[in-house]
């Protein structure tokens, strides 16, 4: 397999779109979906058991107890690039707000020669990209202010689809995120520290995304924007 996509999950056993995988993976066999039950309170589980008993190129990794998205996400990747042999990994949001389809293209940006290809939920004329207008303007704020932050041209930092190499998963994820939500942000001060602005600059695209659109049911509230400051803050003092 060329690339394996870590799938968060806590309690989605009722909008998990299985058959989308199943269409995914019966059409591309160069990738599979290593799907993370996150200490689910309800039938999530036997949601995913059975689901990836229908091809062989989706995987369940259980873990227990509870731990979060960020620690869900971190371990799921670190676990595909120890266990299988494969050139990229990814994580995506279960409820695809970011269409499947998109992963190719962004794996296509990978094989240029970008170590970290981020989705891109940009508003334009020819896409499909639906926000709603409070959370839009709340993420541009955040954007700007997390750009600065780390010093870096970067438009969005919280797009739950992205992709790396395997090397550079084993060199930024085996310690534990220190922020719940913005690890993302948090990914991207590790790849600064670890390979250098320079480095950042030229190895990490924005993929423009053709569709994404809010999905109800987010966890993420409005209420978390007003914490983003002092984790902002938090990510800074430990990596600057």
């Amino acid at each position: 397999m060329k690339t394996i996509v870590v799938v968060p999950c806590y309690n989605e056993s009722n909008r998990l779109p299985q058959d989308e995988f199943v269409r995914f993976v019966e059409s591309n066999d160069e990738v599979a979906f290593l799907f993370v039950n996150d200490g689910s309170r309800d039938n999530t589980l036997s949601v995913l058991q059975a689901l990836t008993e229908r091809h062989e190129h989706l995987m369940l990794l259980d873990l227990q107890p509870n731990g979060g998205k960020a620690e869900a996400v971190r371990k799921g990747m670190l676990y595909a690039a120890e266990h299988y042999d494969c050139q990229y990994l990814a994580f995506w949001d279960a409820d695809l707000a970011t269409p499947l389809n998109e992963i190719p293209q962004m794996i296509a940006w990978a094989d240029k020669g970008y170590n970290m290809v981020m989705g891109l939920r940009l508003m334009r004329l020819g896409a499909k990209v639906r926000r709603k207008t409070v959370r839009h303007y709340l993420g541009r704020c955040f954007a700007t202010v997390a750009s600065i932050m780390l010093d870096l041209p970067v438009y969005d930092t919280q797009c739950g689809a992205k992709l790396f190499s395997k090397q550079v998963v084993l060199d930024i994820f085996p310690e534990s995120f220190i922020t719940r939500w913005l690890f993302d942000v948090e990914l991207l001060a590790r790849y600064k520290k670890r390979y250098g602005p320079l480095k950042a600059r030229e190895n990490i695209y924005e993929y423009p995304l053709f569709k994404w659109e809010d999905v109800d049911g987010s966890r993420l509230k409005k209420k978390d924007f007003i914490k983003a400051p002092v984790e902002l803050l938090k990510i800074w003092n430990r990596y600057r």
